[in-house]
């Protein structure tokens, strides 16, 4: 019930907003009739949109004063019911959310009330959200006035409703969208250390080599011919690494990813532990 309440005291206030030419409260004198718990919460709606000045019409002031001393950022001004027919003459936007179970406004009440300026668009407009409802259908036959009760309100939840399941959809798009980078992202932390091994394990294999080269040749090489076997034997190592390297930095299929991670650790023999593999005699 509850649920109901906000949603429907939601949609009065937005729906009241929207019929608006100007789209704002600024200069719109707005009446509510009651002072229930519907209309603290059409007031709570109401003050969120920017809706500052309003009467609250009650038939005893106590609940009516809890409201003002609740919402004070608010300029809430208070009349007793037998002034009911005055405040909605003086008023663009009436709310009418009280317990009474009888039709409180109709045509012939409004039908010579002065008709509403053109910054509300010449209609007076009644949001009724009472059950049972309080205002009479043949206030619609008025030219100058127009009421929306609790089935209007309702298809404007359910376009609410809509929007927000929309609003989801596009929240969860872009949610899988941030988890696959998040992902691809974890996986290129996963391949650094592969990366490190395998240049590690690389180099190391280069070194003995070129060592085991360079014994064979003799001690009489020259600075040139060192430098040449330096650069053979790394642009070797580099040409071979390259596809493997280019396999773990690749981006795409995270899965995939991992999976690449695994094989060439395996085919290159890489193992956490031990990072500087021995050379073969």
């Amino acid at each position: 019930h509850l649920h109901w309440a906000v949603s429907v005291s939601s949609a009065a206030a937005e729906l009241a907003q929207l019929k608006l030419p100007t789209k704002s409260w600024d200069g719109v004198n707005v009446a509510i009739i009651g002072a229930g718990k519907m209309s603290k919460l059409l007031v709570k709606h109401l003050v969120s949109k920017g809706c500052l000045n309003m009467t609250i019409v009650n038939r005893s002031l106590p609940r009516a004063q809890e409201l003002q001393q609740e919402f004070q950022q608010a300029n809430i001004q208070i009349e007793l019911s037998p002034k009911m027919m005055d405040v909605i003459s003086a008023s663009d936007v009436v709310f009418v959310a009280s317990s009474s179970t009888e039709i409180l406004v109709q045509a012939s009440d409004v039908v010579n009330m002065p008709t509403p300026p053109g910054l509300v668009g010449g209609v007076r407009r009644f949001f009724d959200i009472s059950v049972p409802r309080n205002t009479s259908k043949d206030l619609n036959d008025l030219p100058t006035a127009h009421v929306y009760n609790v089935d209007d309100l309702k298809e404007v939840v359910e376009l609410n409703k809509e929007a927000r399941a929309q609003a989801a959809a596009e929240a969860l798009v872009l949610l899988k969208e941030e988890k696959a980078l998040f992902e691809g992202w974890m996986a290129s932390l996963q391949a650094v250390p592969t990366i490190k091994r395998l240049r590690g394990k690389a180099e190391s294999i280069r070194l003995t080599e070129l060592e085991k080269a360079k014994s064979k040749l003799g001690d009489d090489l020259s600075a040139k011919q060192i430098k040449v076997l330096e650069d053979l034997s790394r642009g070797i190592m580099n040409k071979m690494l390259h596809a493997p390297m280019q396999a773990l930095r690749s981006e795409g299929d995270v899965q995939a990813h991992v999976q690449t991670i695994h094989v060439l650790g395996r085919v290159f023999g890489l193992s956490e532990e031990d990072e500087t593999p021995r050379a073969s005699k």
